[in-house]
């Protein structure tokens, strides 16, 4: 009788395969439900989709090394969970570093014309107005690019891929600039 032997690295690659099916199977069985949860959670679905491919990812992380939950699902929620508040705690921290950072950096010219400082004002009293209109991070992302900031440090503060940053700059741009024009400028 012959046997036949198996690589030596059989063993490794058969219990990636089987972790590998293992997240198949949570995603199969729970990203729609998870993705809502997710949607619902953080009220923007681009948002939503960074969390849900962080929240497998990790589970990838924890099967390969061979740490995989009992309770696939509820491991799942509890990491999206925490994923979600660690991003609304980012950009909250962000937005008061970016208040006291323009706060810091303002400075009143007392040569300036009684009419400049009015218009000044009212400039500012429309620039405010139109960015409290705005999702706290897409304010935190236009506030960001306006202080030099790049794509991908921007990104990284408000928890977004680069590519959604960009599309969030250009949206918030365009709704500011539609917010400040007078009507007959907007095309």
């Amino acid at each position: 009788m012959t046997t036949q032997l198996e690589p030596v690295d059989a063993a490794p690659s058969r219990r990636a395969a089987l972790g590998d099916a293992v997240v198949v199977a949570a995603w199969t069985d729970h990203h729609e439900e998870l993705y809502a949860f997710l949607v619902r959670t953080t009220s923007d679905p681009e948002v939503a989709a960074d969390l849900l491919s962080e929240a497998f990812l990790r589970l990838t992380r924890e099967v390969r090394a061979e740490r995989a939950p009992d309770n696939v699902r509820a491991w799942l929620y509890r990491v999206a969970g925490n994923l979600a508040v660690s991003r609304g705690r980012r950009i909250a921290a962000g937005l008061r570093w970016l208040t006291r950072t323009v706060a810091a950096g303002r400075t009143a010219d007392v040569d300036d014309l009684p009419e400049t400082g009015v218009l000044a004002r009212e400039g500012r009293a429309e620039l405010i107005g139109a960015l409290d209109d705005l999702r706290p991070d897409a304010r935190a992302a236009l506030l960001l690019s306006s202080e030099g900031f790049s794509g991908a440090e921007i990104a990284a503060a408000i928890g977004r891929s680069e590519a959604a940053t960009r599309t969030l700059l250009c949206r918030t741009r365009l709704h500011v600039r539609r917010r400040l024009e007078p009507a007959e400028a907007v095309r």
